[in-house]
């Protein structure tokens, strides 16, 4: 692979809230280079529903010497705002591609799902129940690739006049992109599971199979026993409340932080034999599934598939003091991994 890259998240705004509290650009900044120079990846995507704190990190990925894969990943907007965003995000991003950076734009995520209008349902949570659904979901799925690609060939053509950089999407199988306008195929989709196991090698080969770069842009699995069977379902095992944060485990869920680590080093190596060009691991941090040092029925990391343990109390952790997090067994597989690639 060219890019070993790994995602970022900003905050994923959702009830109010984000997923990334508190923001604060001094960590970031530290952990871009951490990013850079202990997991020696040459990317980072860079997701969250916040103009000003995509910029920002943007900026401060840059500054470390990273790829920047700059990508809004909105929640609950019409079509209408999602294109304004992105209109505005790529001025933003060229601004910094102009200033030396290499970046990437890619218009959007899973949109289908987080913007209205799409699929039936006024909310996110109404759209993701069709998922569990066949027959709604089947009948609602032949209207749908046209629905994306309507709003994808307006998005690119807008994005382009601000933004002079290669383009991109992080789709969704059923989405039925087609990739005609684009410079990279890409795919939220790396995950591997019990359910798509068999199939994931005829997937890669259908990413790689367009005449153009291609890139898994998720992949990875929470930190608990049993987490590389369920993969993207991994979150699962957490209840959560109205208000978008973790109230408790809904099954047994034992910490297994060997397993996340093995999972994210095997599929590094299935992706580098598919021909796949670029692969961002899921995730550096999930700040809204911190680690409870005190209370094993709150330490909600276990469901995380952040390679960082955020501390639930906040404050410092020991093995880098400034940071609010402790690094996981799946960061030094990582770090080793980059390592190998680098030497």
């Amino acid at each position: 692979m060219r890019v070993f890259g790994i995602n970022f998240d900003t905050g994923f705004t959702s009830a109010g809230t984000t997923t990334r509290e508190p923001f604060d650009p001094a960590v970031v900044g530290r952990e871009m280079r951490v990013i850079r120079d202990e997991l020696r990846c040459d990317a980072v995507r860079i997701t969250g529903g916040d103009r000003d704190r995509l910029e920002t990190a943007a900026r401060l990925a840059a500054e470390a010497g990273l790829e920047v894969w700059y990508c809004p990943f909105t929640n609950g907007l019409s079509q209408d705002g999602l294109l304004d965003f992105l209109v505005d995000s790529a001025g933003r991003a060229e601004k910094l591609r102009r200033a030396g950076a290499e970046v990437v734009f890619l218009t959007g995520s899973e949109i289908s799902l987080f913007t209205s209008g799409f699929l039936p349902g006024d909310t996110f949570t109404e759209r993701a129940a069709l998922l569990s659904d066949p027959q709604r979901f089947r009948a609602a799925l032949p209207a749908l690739p046209a629905a994306v690609n309507a709003f994808l060939g307006r998005a690119v053509a807008a994005v382009r006049a601000e933004f002079s950089g290669r383009i991109g999407y992080a789709s969704l199988p059923f989405e039925g992109v087609d990739w005609t306008p684009f410079d990279i195929v890409a795919t939220d989709a790396g995950y591997r599971d019990d359910q798509n196991a068999d199939r994931l090698a005829g997937g890669l080969r259908a990413l790689t199979a367009h005449g153009r770069p291609a890139a898994v842009t998720e992949f990875g699995c929470g930190s608990f026993h049993g987490a590389a069977a369920l993969a993207s379902r991994g979150d699962a095992v957490v209840d959560w409340d109205g208000d978008a944060r973790p109230v408790r485990f809904n099954r047994t869920v034992d910490r297994d932080e060997r397993e996340q680590a093995a999972y994210l080093r095997d599929l590094l190596d299935v992706f580098d034999g598919a021909g796949i060009d670029a692969a961002f691991v899921y995730t550096f941090a999930r700040y809204d599934l911190p680690h409870d040092a005190d209370s094993a029925e709150r330490d909600f990391d276990r469901a995380s598939f952040g390679i960082v343990r955020v501390n639930a109390a906040g404050g410092t952790g020991t093995a880098r003091p400034g940071l609010p997090w402790e690094p996981k067994a799946a960061f030094h597989a990582l770090a080793e991994y980059g390592r190998g690639r680098a030497g």
